[in-house]
């Protein structure tokens, strides 16, 4: 999400901790939003990607599923084991790597598109923005996206919101507004805007499966303690019970930004 604080008060942010939850819950982007992308020229079949912060490989999975060259790079080991086994059940040839987005090890000019989703805000703005320009070969883009609920509108992921806030204070990604600038605010005469795009749709949830969604995040298992999030979720469990049916839909908002070199 744009402008979400990227710590929680003193909590260290471990997504290992959260990574069985993840690769099982977490929905990836939808058909929708790889339609989009490969009108602005991204995810094309052949294309070389580095997807940074892949986590369980969500992104990373999809594109290679596309026929696109595949890296993901992330430093929570537990993350990468996860991503590792997925792509292996699914048939995917993706190099997976554990370690900082901002050192890669990749030699100069190694791909056509540098993507991460949900993730640049954790990372180091200036050493990023010098390995991306680095990293990018001539005519390279750097694709950065998130899909993220929306509690001003959403009447349960407002109440989801409540009870992680409940059982940690300090979680400082609530109440998002929505608001989707144009050029991001970190975004310097490196990069040139190629494009942008944001629309809503609605992401299908069982009551199993929000569970797991919410627990797979920064403020549930990547920052509490094993026994506290399992008091959370069995609060979680109660309140969908008395509060949707047993399938349901969370409005989400999706967004991209396309950016390239100026010389691209």
């Amino acid at each position: 999400m744009h402008g979400v604080n990227p710590k929680d008060g003193e909590r260290v942010v471990d997504w290992s901790h959260a990574s069985k939850d993840y690769a099982l819950h977490r929905p990836g982007f939808p058909d929708s939003f790889f339609a989009r992308l490969k009108k602005h020229g991204v995810g094309i079949p052949g294309q070389r990607i580095l997807d940074l912060g892949t986590g369980t490989g969500t992104l990373a999975r999809r594109f290679a599923s596309l026929g696109c060259e595949v890296a993901g790079i992330d430093i929570a080991s537990g993350q990468i084991a996860e991503a590792q086994q997925l792509a292996q059940q699914e048939g995917l040839n993706i190099d997976f790597k554990v370690g900082p987005a901002e050192d890669t090890g990749f030699p100069a000019d190694s791909f056509d598109v540098i993507s991460a989703a949900q993730c640049w805000l954790y990372f180091d703005r200036e050493k990023m923005l010098s390995a991306v320009t680095r990293l990018l070969a001539p005519g390279g883009v750097l694709l950065t996206c998130h899909m993220s609920w929306l509690p001003r509108v959403d009447r349960i992921t407002a109440l989801t919101e409540g009870l992680i806030l409940k059982h940690n204070p300090d979680w400082s990604a609530n109440d998002w507004d929505g608001i989707v600038p144009i050029f991001p605010d970190w975004m310097d005469s490196r990069l040139s805007l190629k494009a942008m795009f944001y629309y809503d749709e609605e992401i299908p949830f069982t009551h199993e499966s929000w569970r797991g969604r919410i627990r797979a995040s920064r403020g549930i298992s990547a920052t509490l303690t094993p026994d506290a999030v399992s008091e959370f979720d069995n609060e979680h469990k109660e309140l969908l019970a008395k509060s949707t049916s047993r399938e349901f839909s969370v409005l989400h908002r999706i967004d991209a930004h396309v950016m390239a070199l100026p010389s691209s």
